[in-house]
């Protein structure tokens, strides 16, 4: 073989290579999907999504707006990652489910509130009054709980998150309870009496946590939210950097100057 012909040749082969390498690289560049519901879950994670691409790591945000569909999404394959229940829901989803999902770090709490277009105060609620809970395994029990804490209902002893309005065993105001899906509660206030609701929800609605809600859960309350990816892919590498962002300084800065107590951070 001459020169010329040797030269051609391994040109031909140079260039094979990049163009196989290359699409290696364009292969291994594919954003991490992280779904999220609307309001301070797609807003904070798009600072974090800012943060994760400074360490090389992609994301791409997918907002849905219930909560049953970022988990159906995670284990269709359609997410890799996504970020807006605590671990009560998401073990119920486990329990009812069968999904093989695991939590890799806490993002933030976002305190129940309860809010009212026809009351200032709880104890003006009229008797018979329309209250409104979600709907969703937990939160429904979560809005029951906070209903007791704050000395308008009482439940049967030991059932948690898990109570329904048939848990109920004492209701002086004869509270009837509608049930909804937790996104639909801020737009359904003018036809309830008042209402318990996630706070991404009401502030996806324009409520105010700190001014419009009528009763609020403890700051110290269990419901820290968490970062959940599938148990096949939790020893990868853009696990922990994702973990990394979320958590990282920048964000909680975000948290606490965006919104100013009605989302705290859980890290």
């Amino acid at each position: 073989m001459n020169r010329s012909k040797r030269a051609l040749l391994q040109s031909t082969l140079a260039l094979a290579l990049a163009t196989t390498f290359s699409v290696g690289a364009m292969a291994q560049d594919k954003p991490i999907k992280v779904g999220v519901t609307g309001g301070p879950h797609a807003q904070i994670f798009e600072q974090v999504k800012k943060v994760a691409e400074r360490d090389g790591l992609k994301i791409q945000v997918v907002e849905f707006s219930d909560y049953v569909q970022p988990n159906a999404a995670l284990a269709a394959g359609d997410l890799d990652a996504n970020s807006y229940q605590h671990k009560p829901y998401l073990d119920a989803q486990v329990k009812d489910r069968g999904y093989k999902f695991t939590s890799v770090g806490y993002t933030v709490n976002f305190p129940m509130g309860i809010y009212s277009k026809k009351v200032k105060k709880l104890e003006d609620l009229k008797d018979g009054a329309r209250f409104g809970i979600p709907n969703d395994p937990t939160n429904g029990g979560r809005g029951l709980l906070l209903l007791q804490d704050k000395g308008l209902i009482k439940l049967k002893a030991g059932v948690g998150l898990k109570a329904t309005p048939l848990d109920v065993v004492e209701n002086p105001k004869k509270l009837k309870f509608v049930e909804l899906d937790a996104a639909q509660l801020p737009r359904s206030l003018d036809d309830l009496d008042a209402s318990a609701i996630n706070t991404n929800f009401a502030l996806s609605a324009g409520l105010n946590p700190q001014k419009d809600a009528i009763a609020q859960e403890s700051a110290k309350s269990p419901y820290v939210n968490i970062l959940v990816i599938r148990e096949a892919d939790k020893d990868k590498p853009w696990v922990a950097k994702l973990v990394k962002a979320y958590q990282s300084e920048e964000v909680k800065q975000f948290i606490q100057t965006e919104f100013k107590g009605s989302v705290l951070a859980g890290f």
